[in-house]
């Protein structure tokens, strides 16, 4: 596969792994409160990246298959993926551990998921940031 086809689809790749990951707190804590308490304690709510996730889906898919031009939708998932980690990063940067913490009563790997789950939110947002600066990079913008 050529990297022309292949950024943009780690794109999407990346942009879907931050919506999962924004998910499944909601899978794993039984009151959904739970984690919207977790997810408002910060400076600023990562469900916003989740938002620039899925609009980043699209702008990907679109680059990808020519239906926009190049160059804009590389542009375009630069720019989402850009706020996505400045979201995630304040958020990730503000959120007491503690709250975290007292997410669930669940022991074990689920314990230690929640434990770090700020940090791999933040790491997939850090991914599709890396993948819109790759397309760009391939279609010769930076």
């Amino acid at each position: 596969m050529d990297d022309v086809r292949a950024a943009p689809t780690a794109g999407i790749a990346a942009c879907l792994l931050v919506v999962v990951a924004l998910l499944v707190p909601y899978l794993l804590v039984a009151p959904g409160s739970a984690v919207s308490a977790y997810y408002d304690a910060g400076a600023i709510t990562p469900l916003a990246a989740g938002l620039f996730s899925l609009v980043g889906v699209i702008v990907f898919a679109a680059g990808r298959e020519e239906r926009t031009d190049p160059p804009l939708a590389a542009g375009a998932g630069l720019v989402f993926g850009g706020f996505s980690l400045a979201v995630c990063l304040a958020w990730a940067a503000t959120v007491p551990a503690s709250v975290a913490l007292q997410l669930g009563t669940a022991d074990g790997p689920v314990a230690v998921f929640l434990e770090y789950h700020r940090f791999l939110v933040t790491l997939a947002a850090a991914g599709v940031a890396g993948a819109g600066a790759w397309y760009a990079r391939v279609l010769r913008l930076l």
